[in-house]
């Protein structure tokens, strides 16, 4: 059973509440109906709830399967702004939520903020910017997390390490140039991502040029810094380094470079990046000459799931990203 597949028998299992302010994208549209009735999410579809059903009738999907919520009924709206503001993690008040709540999108959040869904999956119509910052305002950011990044899970053919074929790496898609305490951000995210998604005791790697001083210069200075932060802020992870690619994923070289205690050392699980830079690069060369297949990229940070995906992702590729969402979503319940 491949990794997707036991995540979609995880989903079957526990339905999530997914919202899409997104409704009317055919695509979107496609890809919820199709999670939805196969059982592995409750599909909310946000907007003009008269559209919504025409447009689902007019495609050929039967519209019992969607819950349909019209951002334009007023007792419904006013419901959740009343929750919204009467909670203690929030800033915006009443008039100013009603105004952004206009926006489908900020909807969906605010839903989501109070219970009334599990996850906000956009960005095929929203870019990645709007999708980062209604984030932000509505549903925040975990405590003691600064910082939004990102995590993919790279399925290798021919790769045996510590999950078997299975890597995750970040950030490979959002933080540009993280300094030392965003990296350590990065690094506890991607922890709390594949414990919830994937339920593994997260072996997390800080990797870059040298192994444990064997090299110099403030490239280094840096992930070691980001390492420091990291281990302080959350002593109940396995987080080390610094290492090199090697060191971290191959136990015999991690045997000849590492000679100390290590947990992570040649059987991590996690890798995290110096920089986009090399998120970037390293990924796309395990894509075109390990011939991974790659899911993600799935947003990390905040205080529950919000999902950005690819604008030219196939509906397959959507769907299977909101499946991961959702999982993810009832890991963080747990």
């Amino acid at each position: 059973m491949s990794v997707l597949d036991k995540i979609y028998e995880k989903a079957k299992q526990n339905p999530q509440k997914v919202a899409f302010p997104e409704a009317l994208n055919e695509k979107m549209m496609q890809a919820a109906f199709e999670a939805g009735k196969e059982g592995y999410i409750i599909p909310i579809m946000v907007g003009n709830a008269a559209e919504i059903e025409a447009a689902a009738k007019e495609r050929g999907y039967d519209p019992a399967v969607f819950t349909i919520v019209d951002i334009h009924e007023e007792e419904y709206k006013n419901k959740i702004i009343t929750a919204f503001v009467a909670r203690e993690d929030t800033r915006l008040k009443e008039k100013a939520l009603g105004r952004r709540m206009e926006d489908p999108l900020y909807y969906a959040m605010a839903m989501q903020k109070v219970g009334e869904a599990d996850v906000t999956f956009a960005g095929i119509d929203y870019t990645t910017g709007d999708v980062l910052l209604a984030g932000q305002m509505i549903i925040g950011l975990k405590p003691g997390i600064s910082t939004i990044s990102s995590i993919g899970l790279c399925d290798i053919p021919g790769y045996e390490g510590s999950e078997g074929s299975l890597l995750a790496v970040g950030d490979s898609g959002v933080c540009t140039n993280p300094n030392a305490e965003q990296l350590a951000d990065i690094a506890i995210s991607a922890c709390d991502t594949v414990h919830d998604l994937l339920d593994w005791e997260p072996r997390c790697a800080m990797v870059c040029y040298s192994t444990l001083g064997s090299g110099q210069g403030e490239l280094i200075d840096k992930v070691k810094e980001a390492l420091q932060i990291a281990q302080e802020k959350r002593p109940d992870l396995n987080i080390d380094g610094e290492f090199q690619l090697d060191a971290a994923i191959v136990p015999a070289v991690a045997a000849k470079k590492v000679k100390r205690e290590s947990k992570v050392a040649g059987k991590a699980n996690i890798l995290i990046w110096p920089d986009l830079n090399v998120g970037n690069i390293a990924v796309k060369l395990i894509q075109q000459f390990g011939h991974a297949n790659a899911y993600g990229p799935m947003l990390q940070g905040f205080n529950s799931i919000v999902c950005d995906c690819s604008r030219g992702a196939p509906v397959s590729e959507i769907k299977g990203n909101i499946v991961i969402s959702a999982v993810r979503a009832a890991g963080m319940k747990n």
